[in-house]
């Protein structure tokens, strides 16, 4: 079973798992991101300010996160008010990111899914976690958050061993580029039919491209290159 396939303007792949249909939509100029590349950017930056309903605990963790030197690594507001409403339209309960950082996006799945829902987050870095934590008790949803402090694969192959393969609904993933196809084999495994796959960064310009793993499909209408240079087209 392959999934459908979109490219997004905000660079976020989206896999829906229930067709063997692929529809693309692929941006020719990304704009970047609405804190960083595109923060000079006006019809983002309009969208943004328009369009963009952020809870104020969101609001405190985005704003402390821009603290940190490698805040560039922030999931963009624009990006996960998309994500939060794909979450909210498929009824989803059960969800991964591969990826946390400070946990921004982390607080905004979180929010989105129900009182019984969880957020399977992973991160290697100890010290981005303890900036989301204070965030997620003072929103109501400690609960709901199950940090995996270690590799993100390791934590995958566990939730596979653990007999949940096709029981998680949405799965984002934003991590070591290196890794990309690693994260998204078991995803497919642990997603549900109907589920979502977001993956960040899909495309990237040649002139940050740095070496890149070759995708080798596991399904056989899917691309070739699972990471795809831009200056390609």
């Amino acid at each position: 079973m392959s999934p459908e396939l979109l490219f997004l303007p905000c660079a976020v792949r989206v896999e829906t798992l229930k067709t063997t249909h692929f529809s693309v939509m692929n941006t020719s100029a990304l704009i970047g991101k609405s804190h960083s590349k595109g923060k000079d950017n006006p019809v983002l930056q309009y969208v943004v300010k328009n369009s963009v309903r952020e809870p104020p605990v969101m609001e405190k963790l985005r704003l402390k996160t821009m603290e940190d030197p490698w805040n560039i690594m922030m999931v963009p507001p624009e990006q996960v008010q998309l994500m939060a409403n794909l979450i909210k339209l498929i009824k989803a309960n059960k969800t991964i990111e591969v990826g946390m950082y400070t946990g921004y996006n982390t607080l905004n799945m979180a929010l989105a899914i129900p009182e019984d829902g969880k957020v399977v987050a992973c991160e290697i870095k100890e010290e981005y976690v303890n900036i989301g934590k204070p965030f997620f008790k003072e929103a109501g949803v400690e609960d709901k958050v199950d940090i995996r402090l270690q590799p993100a694969l390791k934590t995958l192959d566990e939730l596979l061993a653990a007999g949940e393969a096709e029981t998680f609904d949405f799965v984002f993933i934003d991590a070591d580029k290196t890794n990309y196809d690693n994260y998204y084999e078991r995803s497919l495994q642990l997603v549900r039919k109907g589920g979502i796959i977001a993956i960040d960064n899909v495309e990237i310009p040649a002139s940050e491209k740095k070496t890149l793993p070759t995708f080798t499909p596991a399904h056989p209408n899917e691309p070739t290159h699972f990471l795809k240079d831009r200056s390609a087209n």
